[in-house]
This record gives structure tokens, C-alpha cells and sequence, in this order.
């Protein structure tokens, strides 16, 4: 199969990318088949055959319903046995432990265990490590001291697939111990009485897209089986209504970033629906200090409400999630939700110093290699929660895998990996592990997460560079941006917007349509709030539309926007509903910009 044309002809933009069509040729007359079926237009026709539907599955596409995706829970390994594990602690009234990992899907992972037990008449006792002094994943201390607390049963959430020592020192104490989790697998597993992860090698469900709070609602729905088989229910004591907590699942979803394809899409169409209601207390405080009003979104779960609730875990208290996700006080809601208001704010500004450091190491090794398939960064001097944000930032900059390491005095340090589409930073990482080159370390495709020596790093970083070389040379090479379709400012509407929404949610594996605006002019740019530039797009026509390129100073992207001097440009990005100031209108969110005059025939 050859090379695509370039869309506009743009082989190499700001960002250094070809662009070039989304929607395969060969699936043209799927688009018009779904355009004309369904009552469509053509734009939405394409938009939906480039996401895979087909005519026979746009109802279900526009609509992905639970009833039609949900698996039967059964079909994940060990899903029986930890169900009927947790259903026996329900009855027999046993001390249970929720052992959680910090970020927001371990967060709301935690919060539904807490909820569902709390739903029974049961208290749980819930536990979420420090990043900096305990790290991620079970520990030996804590979870021996959760076994000598009393706790009969430990759910591990969103993490335990690895935590053998953990899982050991408390099962040695007579504590059963159940492992929720998502995280990539190797051969060996702990002793646990169950682990549920549709990720380990011997399990055959094909949900091993899930989110940890994804996999956790399939127990919860197993766990209410079980108890009604046992005949649990009745006599006053209801079932409780599971689909009230998908507003947890939907917004651990999005921001752990898992594929929004088949159930995930299911999981989080149906949790926003939920999240409408704002029945939830912890999450209607945090949107309400976040000045949130609009209708939720992926992006306000991914880019409003999650990074605060992940502040509370990177510099402030662990626990600061999960206790405001599981709260029914008001008062204590809008207390947390202040606090992790604050903190976030707190995290912005550190994180800046920390990325200002890293992205100079990154041009330094940039500018001696070029070809690197590694960025390494590391230093003393940064915070320890915050590296994984900074590796993503580089990621995203300068479109290669990224390991940011901050030392200890010991000489010990703790590394936070990001990748990009088709290099597997998690299987380097777990190779890293087994050759004895890192202290831990596992994690998933794109994310990972190690401890280093530090008289270790030049060989782990020639390790993973040689690991890594070939696939992100292939990955970079075939960097194109997908684009849907060509529109004109004009052409730019809100009810474009409205009606391109129906194909959401959107998030990774369910792109957000993106549009290419064609010789259009920037007329006015200046940098906003956290590096943004904020500018106006005008045709020849006389349309023109508001645009916003994110984190965009200081990059090709900004400088192209500030610089163009009226010269035509041809603009790439999604559009959104803003209702700023109370008058809703469309902006383009920008994603890269090219300049005609410099692209080569």
C-alpha cells in the first residue's frame, strides 16, 4: 500500500507531521451507505465510517447502550471466585481493607469498593499509599498493618498484579487478599485468593481495555449475583443500583486514558448521563469550586476535574480523592474540594519549574542525537508526584518516549515513563525488571513507572533506547495526522458542533473529529493563562472563528500562530461548545498549523 496523499498538501507541519485523511478511500461508499441509511450528512457520514461503523451499527454507535456491550463478568479469569470471596465478607460482617493507588482511577476504583460496601451496612477501611514515602503499589508495612488492624479481606484496586511481597506477608497473617487491576502481567502472579485483571496472560475475556474502575464495577455486578443467588436481598436489605456510581467509572475512565471503544464508550456515555444528575456530593462540590456549569464532557473529567483530584496524590494527602469521591457530607465535600482547588493550583507552578529543566535536558540530547528514540531527564531537584506529568509533556513536545527520574539523597531514583502510539514503554520497562537493571517497574503501553539505582541509569538508559529503538523509528515515521474533513470558518457552526457530539464520547481510540481550515488568516494571537495562545481565524470569505492553541508558547505551534503576519495558514484542530460568560458559541481547539509556502511538492 503507498504513501497517502497529503491532506493540503501538508507533509510537514509545525509539528512535524504529514497530514493526511482519516477515512480510508476504500471505506468511501461505507460513509455514503451511512449518510444516506441513516439520514445523515456526508460530513457525518465520514466521521462515523472513519471510526469503524458500519450501517448495520450506527444505532448502536450513536447510542452504545450497557444492555448491548456489557459482558457477561463471568468470562474474566478468577472474576467468580473473588465475587464470591467479597459476597462471604458481605454476610459474615468480616473487617475488609480497600488498598487503592493515588491517581483518579484508583481514586474512584477505591470509592465505589467503599460505596458498595457501605450500600450493604458494611464500613470498609480504606487505605491509599503516599507516593513519596511509600510509592506505588502494596507494600509489605502497610499491608501487614492493615492484617494486624484486623482486616479479614484486603481489595487491592488498581494495583496488586505485581505486589507479591505485599500479598505474602499478609495472606502469612491468615488475611485474604483480592487483586483488582488492569495493569500488564507477567507469567508470575502473587498468591492472592483472586486477581481479577483482564490483562493477566491467562485470561481470554478481550476486556483488557478497561480501566481498573472499569474492571471494579464488573466485580461489584458479579459480587450482586452471588448475593442473590445466596438469597442476600430482601427483608430489608435492597440491591443497590450499581448504575447510580457510573459517574465514578466514566471519570476514571477518561483519565486514565484507556481506549474509548466498546464498553469503555458504554461505560463513560452512560456514567455522563449519570454525572448530569449531580447526585454525586464530592463530585458536585469539586465542579462547583472548579466553576464547571456547562454539561460534562470528557474533556472537563480529563482536564477540570481529574488533575484535581490527581493533586491530592502528587502533593498534598493520598487519600483526598477517594474520601471525596465516597462522601455524603456537603460539608466536608466542599472543604476537600477547596483543598484539592488549592493544591492543583500549587502543582501548576511547580510543575513549570520542573518542565523548564527537563526540556533543556531534552534539547541538549536532542541536539547531540536527533534520531534518539529516549528522552532521559533527571534531577534531584524535582518533585517526585509531578515527573510523570513532565515526562508526558515532553512526550507530546518532542514526539518520542520520555523517562523523567527525580533522585533521593540515597541515590535511589523514581522514574516516570509516557510513549507514543506504537512503542511499548510498559513491555521495556518489565524487561528492564527482569535483567536486573531496575529495582521495580511495571506499567501499561503508553505509561509506565520504575525505581532505578542510580549507578544503574547509563545502562538502563542504553537498555531501553536499544528496546525501543525500532518500533519508535517506525512510529515517528509513519506520524500522520489523521484529519476528517475540511470546513471553513463560516462553515463552523454550533449546530456542526452539536450534531459531530453525537459521536462521542470522544477521547483515545474515539478521536475527536479534527478538521483542517485552509488558507485561513490568523488576525489577532496573544499567549493566555499557562502558555496558551488565544488568536482569531479569518477567510477570504469574511468568516471567522475563535481558536485556542493549548500550551502552545514558545513552540513551533505558537510561534507560527504569532508570526504568520496575515500570511494564509492552514490550521488543524476540533471544534467545542463554549459557554463562557454565558453565551454560548464554537471555538477551534487548535492542534497544529502549517505554512503552504513551506511545504515541498
Amino acid at each position: 500500500m503507498g504513501t497517502p496523499d497529503a491532506f493540503l498538501g501538508v507533509r510537514c507541519s509545525a509539528r512535524q507531521f504529514r497530514w493526511t485523511e482519516r477515512l480510508d478511500p476504500a471505506d468511501g461508499h461505507v460513509a455514503t451507505a451511512i449518510a444516506q441509511q441513516h439520514g445523515l450528512s456526508d460530513l457525518m457520514g465520514r466521521v462515523l465510517a472513519a471510526r469503524g461503523a458500519r450501517p448495520e451499527t450506527v444505532s448502536q454507535f450513536l447510542n452504545p447502550t450497557l444492555k448491548a456491550l456489557m459482558p457477561d463478568p463471568s468470562t474474566l479469569r478468577d472474576m467468580d471466585r473473588a465475587a464470591a470471596r467479597l459476597a462471604q465478607a458481605i454476610v459474615d460482617r468480616e473487617p475488609v481493607a480497600v488498598f487503592g493507588d493515588y491517581d483518579v482511577d484508583g481514586a474512584a476504583s477505591a470509592a465505589l469498593v467503599r460505596r458498595f460496601l457501605a450500600a450493604h451496612g458494611h464500613e470498609g477501611r480504606v487505605y491509599i499509599p503516599d507516593r513519596l514515602t511509600e510509592g506505588y503499589g502494596p507494600n509489605v508495612e502497610a499491608f501487614r498493618m492493615l492484617a494486624e488492624e484486623g482486616a479479614a479481606l484486603i481489595v487491592a484496586v488498581d494495583c496488586g498484579t505485581s505486589g507479591h511481597a505485599a500479598i505474602e506477608a499478609a495472606t502469612a497473617l491468615g488475611t485474604d487478599v483480592l487483586v483488582l487491576d488492569h495493569h500488564q502481567a507477567g507469567e508470575a502472579l502473587p498468591e492472592a485468593t483472586a486477581i481479577v485483571n483482564p490483562n493477566r496472560l491467562d485470561d481470554l475475556s478481550g476486556q483488557g481495555r478497561l480501566a481498573a474502575a472499569g474492571v471494579t464495577f464488573l466485580v461489584l455486578v458479579a459480587t450482586v449475583r452471588a448475593l442473590r443467588t445466596a438469597g442476600w436481598y430482601g427483608e430489608g436489605r435492597p440491591e443497590p443500583d450499581l448504575l447510580q456510581w457510573l459517574d465514578l467509572v466514566a471519570l476514571a475512565t477518561v483519565c486514565d486514558v484507556v481506549p474509548l471503544e466498546g464498553l469503555n464508550r458504554a461505560l463513560v456515555a452512560q456514567g455522563l448521563r449519570i454525572m448530569q444528575f449531580r447526585r454525586n456530593v464530592g463530585l458536585r462540590a469539586l465542579s462547583d469550586v472548579a466553576g464547571l456549569a456547562a454539561e460534562p464532557t470528557p474533556y472537563h473529567l480529563g482536564f477540570v476535574l481529574g488533575p484535581r483530584i490527581n493533586a491530592g496524590g502528587r502533593i498534598g494527602s493520598a487519600d483526598l480523592g477517594v474520601r471525596l469521591l465516597s462522601t455524603g457530607d456537603d460539608a466536608e465535600a466542599l472543604e476537600i474540594s477547596r483543598t484539592l482547588d488549592r493544591l492543583n493550583a500549587e502543582r501548576k507552578a511547580i510543575e513549570a519549574q520542573c518542565l523548564e529543566g527537563a526540556t533543556a535536558m531534552a534539547e541538549s540530547l536532542l541536539e547531540a542525537d536527533p534520531d534518539a528514540p529516549l528522552i532521559v531527564a533527571a534531577s534531584g531537584d524535582w518533585h517526585k508526584g509531578l515527573v510523570g506529568l513532565v515526562a508526558s509533556r515532553l512526550t507530546d513536545r518532542f514526539r518520542r518516549p520520555s523517562l523523567v527520574i527525580t533522585w533521593t539523597e540515597a541515590g535511589q531514583g523514581t522514574g516516570s515513563a509516557r510513549s507514543i502510539a506504537g512503542a511499548d514503554i510498559g513491555a521495556a520497562v518489565r524487561q528492564a525488571v527482569d535483567t536486573g537493571l531496575l529495582v521495580k517497574g511495571g506499567g501499561h503501553t503508553m505509561a509506565a513507572g520504575l525505581t532505578v539505582e542510580r549507578e544503574k541509569l547509563g545502562a538502563l538508559t542504553e537498555f531501553l533506547q536499544a528496546a525501543l529503538a525500532e518500533s519508535v523509528a517506525s512510529a515517528r515515521g509513519a506520524a500522520d495526522l489523521k484529519i476528517d474533513g475540511a470546513l471553513m470558518a463560516a462553515g463552523a457552526s454550533l449546530e456542526l458542533a452539536a450534531l459531530l457530539e453525537q459521536a462521542g464520547p470522544f477521547g483515545a481510540g474515539n478521536p475527536q473529529p479534527r478538521f483542517a481550515f485552509a488558507a485561513h488568516r490568523c488576525t489577532f494571537a496573544k499567549v493566555v493563562g499557562n502558555a496558551h495562545t488565544r488568536c482569531v481565524l479569518a477567510s477570504d470569505d469574511g468568516g471567522r472563528i475563535d481558536a485556542i492553541a493549548f500550551r502552545s508558547a514558545d513552540t513551533p505551534v505558537g510561534r507560527l500562530l504569532a508570526e504568520g503576519h496575515g500570511h494564509p495558514l492552514h490550521v488543524a484542530g476540533h471544534l467545542r461548545r463554549d459557554n463562557w460568560g454565558g453565551r454560548e458559541k464554537v471555538e477551534l481547539v487548535i492542534e497544529d498549523v502549517a505554512d503552504p509556502r513551506a511545504q515541498s511538492s
